[in-house]
């Protein structure tokens, strides 16, 4: 399938113990490459679907992947094990998609010949991506949207937030101001500890479902594109 400025590729990705992985790639055209840099340099950004026993997938970051590609950023969207075709259980806390994760990132470095990854995070995705961002050498930097960091949400997801908040990694944590799972006070309280460069985004009057919605893809896309020139 192709876009103006893009095409997009279906692939299956092992994930390990038996479990395997539908991914669709999001490629720039060859004039509208910007990822391609340099050996070591070429760039890819992963994003991670929102929870899955929720109904999450990678279809709902389709719009932000193809601005991505459209813009020339080579991008991967991929359903967690136990979403869509993808095999395996869907679990409940996320730490097993955490694997899903690094397996993921792994192949992008070793099949599409990039050497630095940006890893995005949408709602209980941004958890998940933030467990694993030390896991992988290649990852260079994170981006979440909607983190739930509220205490209803830290039931599940608490045993998360330590990883990318001891990260060096640069971080842009990107919210609405009506976030139902995380106020933004609760956001700044959680930041004050962060380890490393972090940045942080506010979208006025947005919920967390909203931003989901491809109401809110371009603006997402703007602001991933404005983070990755700052790494």
């Amino acid at each position: 399938m192709s876009t103006t400025n893009s095409t997009v590729e279906s692939t299956t990705i092992d994930a390990g113990a038996g479990i395997t992985l539908r991914a669709r790639i999001f490629k720039p055209n060859d004039n509208n490459n910007t990822h391609n840099s340099g050996n070591n340099n070429k760039r890819g950004i992963v994003l991670i679907h929102p929870y899955s026993i929720m109904g999450g997938c990678q279809g709902l970051l389709r719009g932000i992947a193809s601005g991505l590609a459209d813009k020339g950023h080579l991008a991967l969207t991929f359903d967690m094990r136990g979403v869509g075709r993808s095999t395996g259980r869907a679990s409940i806390t996320g730490f097993p998609e955490v694997k899903d994760v690094v397996a993921v990132c792994k192949w992008v470095c070793e099949n599409l010949g990039v050497g630095r990854i940006l890893l995005v995070g949408s709602s209980a995705g941004a958890p998940i991506a933030g467990s694993a961002v030390d896991q992988v050498e290649q990852i260079v930097g994170y981006v979440s949207i909607g983190y739930p960091f509220g205490f209803t949400a830290s039931i599940l997801f608490g045993r998360h937030h330590g990883a990318i908040l001891k990260s060096p990694k640069p971080k842009l944590f990107i919210m609405g101001t009506r976030d139902g799972f995380t106020s933004v006070k609760q956001l700044q309280a959680k930041l004050s500890s962060a380890t490393g460069p972090v940045e942080t985004h506010l979208i006025e009057g947005a919920s967390h479902f909203q931003m989901e919605g491809p109401a809110f893809d371009a603006q997402m896309v703007q602001l991933i594109i404005g983070f990755i020139s700052s790494l």
